[in-house]
């Protein structure tokens, strides 16, 4: 059974830094590219980091510099550490992995940035 759990959501000041993890199960990890996406109220789901097997990572320009991305494949998690929060990072963020055409999804984890 596949699972992606996410953690480390909460609310945070502008300025402040999260750290979101994502542990996963169920299905070969180190072949997969995993992400994060988030999605803000009456908004699209967009992605917001993804790293790939190899270690190659792309990010939203909106994030850019501000957070990363990281993995360990023994673990099984992908960690996404985000830094100087604005109040435009609110959203439910998601973990995600992808292999060609099959995909998971986590069930997402709020991130709050309010003073």
């Amino acid at each position: 059974q596949v699972q992606l759990v996410e953690s480390g959501g909460g609310l945070v000041q502008p300025g402040g830094s999260l750290r979101l993890s994502c542990a996963a199960s169920g299905f070969t990890f180190s072949s997969y590219a995993m992400g994060w996406y988030r999605q803000a109220s009456g908004k699209q789901r967009e992605l917001v980091a993804q790293i790939t097997p190899g270690g190659s990572v792309k990010y939203a320009d909106s994030v850019r510099g501000r957070f990363f991305i990281s993995r360990d494949d023994a673990k099984k998690t992908v960690n996404l550490q985000m830094n100087s929060l604005k109040v435009v990072d609110t959203a439910v963020y998601y973990c995600n992995a992808a292999l060609t055409l099959r995909g998971y999804w986590g069930k997402g984890t709020q991130v709050t940035v309010s003073s």
